[in-house]
């Protein structure tokens, strides 16, 4: 009834509908007056298995991996967080077929894992690229929330989290 292929395509077939507005939103934050205490960017990715859900927000950091927020008066400077992509549903199933697939994702989750990992990076990382997000001055990483390791967006390889704070 379910196979790894047709799930990760069904995952690649709906991140594809959100790619304008990625790639929108990524636009529009490179625009932003970005303040010269942030050292770096992080695109978290939270994930909802158990509903199907990505979202993605922006933080600002410095190199001490604290959230950077700007606490003066021109309103023009940005620093903290936004969001960058609201809670898409990434893959759709019935109620009655959740059992089943959770069943099969169990038993092939040592594949499926690292291959959801690669569609969401790839996706966002091309949405990256459309946006012009090599026009940034600031390193930029991709990554999903509570993991230790970065996707820079710069040299489009991995890294351990560590690399990105020395």
């Amino acid at each position: 009834m379910f196979s790894v292929d047709n799930y990760i395509g069904s995952i690649k077939a709906n991140l594809e509908k959100q790619s304008d507005l990625l790639v929108g939103n990524l636009k529009n934050i490179f625009e932003y007056n970005f303040s010269t205490e942030i050292d770096l960017l992080d695109f978290s990715a939270f994930i909802e298995p158990t509903r199907f859900e990505l979202s993605i927000r922006m933080f600002s950091m410095d190199k001490e991996a604290n959230e950077v927020f700007y606490e003066g008066n021109d309103s023009t400077v940005f620093a903290g967080s936004e969001e960058i992509l609201p809670e898409i549903e990434y893959h759709q199933l019935n109620d009655n077929q959740l059992d089943s697939f959770f069943g099969f994702y169990e038993q092939n989750e040592g594949t499926l894992i690292p291959q959801e990992k690669k569609v969401f990076t790839d996706w966002f990382s091309l949405c990256w690229e459309k946006a012009g997000g090599a026009a940034l001055n600031i390193p930029s990483y991709f990554v999903f929330h509570d993991d230790y390791k970065s996707y820079d967006l710069k040299t489009n390889q991995w890294i351990d989290d560590e690399e990105k704070w020395s």
